[in-house]
């Protein structure tokens, strides 16, 4: 008990992306301008929600949420990826480490849930037009925000605290550029089998069910947006889905492709880059996807171009 006391970790050591100097500046700038580009794009949508009256409805309540975790998601690993690119030391502590793995755990496993959120309130729009108003109320809007941050919470909880409470008394070092459970998993002294079951479970169950909502939803928008009967019917209402169709696949794609498929055959770098879609690409992309695909996110943008000409104009 002694000598394990003597050399349990206290901190862990990344390898990070590459150690070849030309490379890590292009990383380095490369990286830079998308996290920057996921800053400025994210909380340009929250403002421009926040500002414009005419957003005021519940897919951009849930729009302006996916920003701000998005955000979240992002600043949880960028940093600190960004800083240890030309680091000769890239360590963590203990705790940092902890810290890290349940706040990324957290805003992303909340996305998944949000996404299904947003997917039934397509499903109202299109579906059940006259009973919008009713059954999309402030009240049921909320609570399907706040239940995803509550399954999210509950879920990277559990995951950190059984992951954290293992001994880990050998090897510190991570083959990755943040703190990622199954690679923390492998440096643990002791049988991870439990570990591993409740990840595959509570992941499995925020993954399948979040995946589930959204299918069923979208099964029943195919099916309403079939019975119309012109084509510009359905176009339009079709139209209505795209950017957050666009965002799902994005997302639920990297995560499938990262996470689900077999481990044979793909190297640990092969996770790395992966991994950078998702943490650093997939954030960006969504304030993209909605402001270019979304006509109502155009004209609100439009309108306040308009307002700032106007204003200036006025000054002069």
């Amino acid at each position: 008990m002694g000598d394990r006391n003597e050399t349990t970790v206290t901190d862990f050591l990344f390898l990070g992306l590459t150690d070849h100097l030309p490379l890590q500046i292009i990383l380095f700038v490369l990286l830079l301008f998308l996290y920057l580009v996921t800053l400025g794009g994210n909380l340009g949508m929250i403002t421009l929600i926040r500002i414009d009256p005419r957003l005021h409805t519940p897919m951009y309540f849930f729009l302006s949420h996916l920003s701000f975790v998005d955000v979240c998601s992002s600043s949880s690993i960028a940093p600190k990826m960004l800083w240890d690119i030309f680091a000769e030391k890239r360590g963590i502590s203990f705790m940092g480490c902890a810290a890290q793995m349940w706040f990324f755990g957290l805003f992303v496993a909340t996305e998944c849930c949000l996404l299904a959120s947003m997917a039934y309130d397509r499903y109202v729009a299109i579906c059940k037009p006259l009973l919008y108003t009713l059954l999309m109320s402030q009240r049921v809007c909320e609570q399907l925000v706040v239940g995803p941050y509550a399954v999210a919470l509950t879920s990277t909880m559990t995951h950190t605290i059984l992951t954290f409470c293992l001994p880990f008394c050998g090897p510190n070092i991570i083959n990755h550029f943040f703190c990622d459970i199954s690679p923390l998993l492998s440096l643990a002294c002791a049988d991870t089998w439990t570990n591993k079951l409740v990840l595959f479970v509570l992941a499995g169950a925020v993954g399948v069910l979040s995946g589930l909502v959204i299918t069923v939803s979208y099964i029943c928008i195919l099916v309403a947006i079939l019975k119309i009967q012109t084509a510009d019917g359905r176009r339009k209402a079709f139209s209505t889905c795209t950017s957050h169709l666009t965002a799902i696949c994005v997302l639920y794609g990297t995560l499938f492709f990262n996470y689900v498929r077999p481990g044979s055959g793909f190297s640990l770098d092969t996770n790395k880059v992966i991994s950078l879609f998702y943490t650093v690409v997939t954030p960006m992309l969504n304030p993209l996807i909605y402001s270019l695909r979304n006509k109502e996110v155009k004209d609100a943008l439009r309108r306040m171009s308009e307002r700032k000409n106007s204003s200036k104009g006025w000054m002069k």
